[in-house]
């Protein structure tokens, strides 16, 4: 089927959702009515309590002569603010992305035999299945990234063996794997749209034996793989959905 003719939007389509909105529209004052909250936020547009963690704390506000005011935001991984774990990271040269994600899962920062143990085991996850790139994310690129890696983690549901295993040793590996593959599926997405909606040329790498997460995402982005060791970059973000299934 033709794309423009499978993406339009008919004369009918139009007519059928006019019906919907005229059904479905909900009178706003229901919700102060039944104090029912608008996704995560309340009426006044204050955060709302969503579920109990150990991993994480975000503080947009403080108390100032017992009122709560704004304030700049506060972002806690176990109990470390994350500017210092940043100011760490930064002053010593470290390499943060195994570091962070260490203290996330387990509650502590590791010590330099664990981190090391810890970061041979990210690279030995660093793998997807044979012809995943070429079946799974160039046949059908997409210019949204949460697509992309929507449908990959989907697909690899049916790679795993132990896929419905909610013991949390097996919960562990499948985060592990994903926090592992997460930038590979990022790159490999961000490359196969460029090729296919920009015309550039497909640069596809393997990863690199022996790197961290930062070199390793540098090496499969860059053209020439090249990259400076001290100008690596900690994106900590790519934890958040294997985190939250963790943590469920």
């Amino acid at each position: 089927m033709d794309h423009n003719i499978y993406s339009e939007i008919t004369p009918d389509i139009v007519r059928l959702a006019d019906k919907c909105a005229k059904h479905d529209l909900i009178d706003s004052e229901l919700y102060t009515k039944y104090d029912v909250k608008r996704g995560l936020r309340d009426l006044n547009g204050r955060g709302v309590l969503a579920g109990l963690t150990y991993i994480s704390d975000v503080r947009a506000y403080k108390d100032v002569n017992g009122e709560r005011v704004p304030d700049y935001g506060v972002l806690t991984y176990r109990g470390y603010d994350v500017k210092d774990l940043c100011a760490g990271f930064a002053n010593g040269r470290k390499y943060g992305f195994e570091e962070a994600t260490y203290l996330l899962l387990f509650g502590e920062l590791p010590n330099k035999e664990e981190l090391a143990e810890f970061s041979a085991l990210i690279e030995h996850y660093r793998s997807l299945p044979t012809n995943f790139v070429r079946d799974i994310i160039m046949k059908a690129p997409s210019r949204d990234m949460m697509n992309t890696l929507a449908r990959s983690v989907l697909t690899l549901y049916s790679y795993d063996d132990f896929e419905d295993d909610v013991s949390i040793p097996n919960v562990l590996r499948q985060c592990l794997q994903l926090i592992s593959l997460f930038p590979m599926l990022s790159i490999y997405g961000y490359q196969a749209y460029r090729h296919y909606h920009d015309g550039e040329s497909l640069i596809i790498h393997q990863p690199g034996p022996g790197l961290t997460t930062a070199e390793n995402i540098l090496h499969i982005l860059r053209p020439d793989s090249e990259f400076f060791i001290w100008s690596t970059v900690v994106v900590t973000t790519l934890l958040s959905p294997p985190m939250l299934y963790l943590q469920q």
